[in-house]
């Protein structure tokens, strides 16, 4: 069982599985497109949800949830399965392979065997596309990967039925019905609508007043939490954007890839100009964690380094705030 498969590298996952598997169907959606459209650019503070003993902070929309809104706003159709039973998933993905049909998973990132030691943390929202099977050993498209890659059965039905947050519960989903033309102009538009609509939200922990939020939050830190469990929960929060997912600066650039292609596509000027403006911005969340990363690596010399690095936060926020008002306005 093995399909004909292009597999292409992306700089995160989710994305990257969407842009394949529709490249796969004959359909030219690049990275960034399919990011956008599915709006998968967010920011949320999740006290309630603990990574590595640490609160979450997501810079992106739920696993699965960038696939189901580009697939909506499109007009393709996909399927979604979770299973309790291993074996009954595993029947479900051999059963698809025989169908000459290569499908996205989602899996927990610990037990990959293929990424580095470094890389192998407890997060269960990883997506890969397997796209056939060699006996015992299935072949794997991960497409944060150079290269494709392989695992054995014993190795993937580990990382489909991973525990904790986000549990995978074998995770697979495919597109099962395509229109002849996709509806890619409206798509943009509602893509770009449903962004700045997030990151404009009144609510205090989403959007570009969740920033602000955790910037208060490092400031209290070192008193009321001890300093180090402060830098445990800073050390997350640089995690979280720069290594889980890519993350809130690498986020930013590729919907400034985004905002350029949708410029080309719509006709307007303006959102090539705003895609430079984001792309600044994504550079301003590196500073932030090379900042953040001295301080929990123990190498800042800086006295009152916790509030300079939540200075540089809050003036990432009003950046984003003035940056999706303009973007509102000019969609």
């Amino acid at each position: 069982m093995k399909i004909e498969f292009k597999h292409q590298q992306s700089a995160h996952c989710e994305n990257g599985v969407i842009s394949n598997l529709m490249r796969h169907h004959g359909f030219n959606i690049s990275e960034p497109l399919a990011f956008g459209i599915g709006s998968g650019l967010f920011f949320c503070y999740v006290p309630f949800v603990k990574v590595n003993h640490a609160p979450a902070f997501t810079y992106r929309a739920l696993p699965g949830v960038i696939f189901k809104r580009f697939a909506k706003r499109v007009g393709i159709k996909i399927k979604r399965e979770k299973f309790k039973d291993p074996k009954l998933a595993k029947s479900r993905l051999d059963e698809n392979l025989n169908n000459n049909n290569p499908v996205g998973l989602q899996v927990g990132v610990y037990n990959l065997v293929y990424f580095p030691d470094d890389y192998r943390f407890h997060f269960n929202a990883h997506n890969l596309v397997v796209y056939g099977k060699e006996e015992n050993t299935y072949l794997i498209s991960d497409p944060v990967m150079e290269t494709v890659t392989t695992l054995t059965d014993k190795e993937l039905e580990k990382v489909r039925f991973a525990k904790g947050a986000f549990a995978p519960k074998g995770q697979i989903y495919y597109p099962i019905d395509f229109p002849e033309k996709l509806s890619v102009e409206n798509a943009i538009v509602k893509g770009i609508k449903h962004t700045c609509k997030d990151m404009l939200a009144p609510m205090p922990l989403i959007g570009v007043k969740g920033i602000r939020y955790t910037a208060k939050l490092i400031k209290k830190w070192p008193k009321k939490k001890g300093v180090k469990i402060a830098n445990h929960y800073l050390g997350q929060i640089v995690r979280m954007q720069e290594e889980i997912g890519t993350g809130g600066g690498g986020f930013r650039y590729i919907y400034g890839a985004f905002l350029q292609e949708a410029s080309g596509i719509l006709n307007n000027p303006k959102l090539e100009e705003l895609s430079k403006e984001i792309t600044e911005i994504g550079d301003l969340w590196r500073d932030f964690a090379l900042e953040a990363s001295r301080i929990y690596k123990n190498r800042s010399a800086q006295v009152d380094a916790y509030v300079k690095v939540a200075t540089q936060l809050e003036h990432i926020a009003d950046r984003e705030e003035e940056f999706f008002k303009k973007l509102k306005k000019a969609i």
